[in-house]
């Protein structure tokens, strides 16, 4: 069967993803090759102190996004694309979604990114005896309820991105198990939210005077495979303008970038891992068991199948290598002398492989947000160096590279280091590694470990959603999902894989010591400018 046909029988699936700066739809066949892809830029808004996105560009963004994919099909294939088999929704997650009875959102969507609920996070970190990090929709929660927010009274569902579109898309309130996992802890051995602590949650809300139960508010929790509903009439027209998507299409439960991640670098069996490197990072470590104690550098999440995970989530990766970059851009445009852009990328990436293993002396902190993991609750891009130190544009742009993974380091020191968790590869995905080899060198010194990357990794999350998709249509009955991806999808991917150096093992080691000295400069910066 040709790809026209494969389209027009619908014998695909599509995965769209809310990523922090694009919404991506992938089309794939039963075979997770990709067929198609269309994507729309945006960007969050920073509004009365809260990092969000209104509902006008959620909508605006999965139209132009679904209409740039059937453009797209229609330039390659000739064909339109009106039906799919299977159809799945993932989104940065965490944050605060609340809906009142009539499913009207009762505040501005609070982003995974905002630093506001340092206060809750810390009393249910104590209270469960199990880190709740600042960005999990039980913290948005829990800190509207110690604000003593007026829209309480009227709150009904609580959401992330993911649940809150699937739930516009077919009127299911359900999250993907992984999803859930970052809005309140996940017992892998029910696959379903933690009960111990619900009580110990209902019973804080009880004494704030409020009468809703958690588990009332909360999306039910699927895990991979399970049907979540079917694409509405109303869905269908949310999703295409001019009204050719037809409803019915199966759906797959949403779920969170983390999850889609996994999926999309082989990442779900035990001592495997990855890491998605761009706007924010965070590295994801499938456990053998459950660790000896609980950290607020580490969060407890699962994989789509409720397999419990080790979560690193850092705010902050990208953004302060893009600043320097468009500064050398300037530099080059004001000199006559254009380069592309990424070609500049190719090329400064390249030049920091040349500076020192230690970086010569220069530190930086990349915090355009706040960064928990360093106990910050605000970021000021900051460049440190002595006069003695080495500043030249290798060991700038190495100390640049370095900088991007520190915070990621720290947390992932106190896991393989401390916790003595066993890894053997990580898989790497996102921006930071399309410059061939680079961002390899750089994770494998950071974590000490061998890292992968798969030529289909560039698709990222909207692809792992897509195989999510296809896998509940198309598994063949008691086909687990690791037997799904390992014969059917990874079976005959190109990867590259890149061991650890020994000397930038070292060197990274050594930078760290100076970076967890600065750590009180970039401090005293928040405090004072």
């Amino acid at each position: 069967m040709d790809i026209k046909e494969i389209i027009l029988q619908g014998k695909t699936s599509l995965g769209i993803e809310f990523g922090s700066t694009r919404i991506k739809a992938v089309l794939i066949d039963e075979n997770a090759a990709v067929l198609a892809v269309g994507s729309h830029t945006w960007e969050n808004r920073f509004e009365n102190g809260v990092w969000t996105y209104s509902q006008e560009d959620i909508l605006t963004g999965l139209r132009a996004c679904y209409k740039d994919l059937k453009a797209e099909i229609k330039w390659k294939y000739g064909v339109e694309l009106t039906k799919v088999g299977a159809l799945g929704i993932s989104a940065m997650m965490h944050g605060y979604i609340a809906l009142d009875e009539n499913d009207n959102l009762l505040v501005p969507f609070r982003t995974w990114r905002n630093t506001i609920t340092e206060q809750a996070s810390e009393i249910l970190t104590e209270e469960f005896k199990f880190n709740i990090p600042q960005r999990w929709s039980v913290s948005h929660l829990y800190q509207a309820i110690l604000n003593k927010e007026e829209h309480l009274p009227r709150l009904k569902k609580l959401s992330t991105l993911a649940v809150y579109i699937h739930y516009l898309l077919t009127g299911e309130f359900v999250a993907g198990v992984g999803e859930a996992s970052g809005m309140f802890p996940i017992d892998s051995s029910t696959n379903d939210y933690d009960s111990e602590m619900l009580a110990k949650f209902d019973s804080l809300i009880e004494k704030a005077g409020y009468s809703f139960k958690a588990a009332q508010l909360l999306p039910k929790v699927l895990v991979a495979g399970e049907n979540a509903g079917t694409l509405t009439e109303e869905g269908a027209k949310l999703i295409d303008e001019d009204g050719e998507l037809v409803s019915g299409i199966p759906m797959c439960a949403p779920e969170g970038d983390a999850g889609t991640g996994m999926v999309a670098t082989n990442s779900i069996k035990e001592k495997t891992g990855n890491v998605s490197a761009g706007t924010s990072i965070f590295s994801m470590v499938v456990l053998e068991k459950a660790m000896q104690g609980y950290y607020k550098e580490i969060d407890m999440v699962t994989t789509p199948t409720g397999k419990p995970v080790a979560m690193v989530h850092c705010n902050n990766c990208t953004g302060d290598i893009d600043a320097w970059v468009k500064l050398f851009s300037e530099l080059f445009e004001t000199a006559g002398a254009p380069i592309e852009k990424s070609k500049l990328y190719d090329m400064l990436y390249f030049k920091a492989l040349e500076g020192d293993k230690d970086c010569g002396g220069l530190v930086s902190f990349n915090y355009i947000s706040g960064e928990p993991v360093s106990d910050l609750s605000e970021g000021r891009p900051l460049f440190i160096r002595t006069q003695n130190s080495k500043f030249d544009l290798a060991n700038f742009m190495r100390n640049e590279l370095y900088s991007a993974f520190a915070a990621l380091k720290n947390g992932n020191d106190i896991l393989l280091k401390k916790e003595n968790v066993q890894l053997d590869s990580i898989s790497g995905h996102g921006g930071i590694y399309k410059t061939e080899g680079v961002g390899q060198k750089i994770t494998a010194a950071a974590l000490n470990t061998r890292v992968t990357v798969t030529e289909t990794a560039g698709e990222g999350g909207p692809w792992g959603m897509a195989i999510l998709a296809g896998y509940m249509q198309n598994k063949c009955k008691g086909e687990t999902l690791d037997s799904y991806l390992e014969n059917r999808v990874f079976k005959n991917a190109k990867s590259t894989a890149v061991d650890p150096d020994p000397d930038d093992v070292k060197g990274f080691e050594e930078y760290m010591k100076l970076y967890n000295k600065a750590l009180a400069v970039e401090k005293t910066a928040v405090e004072n400018i």
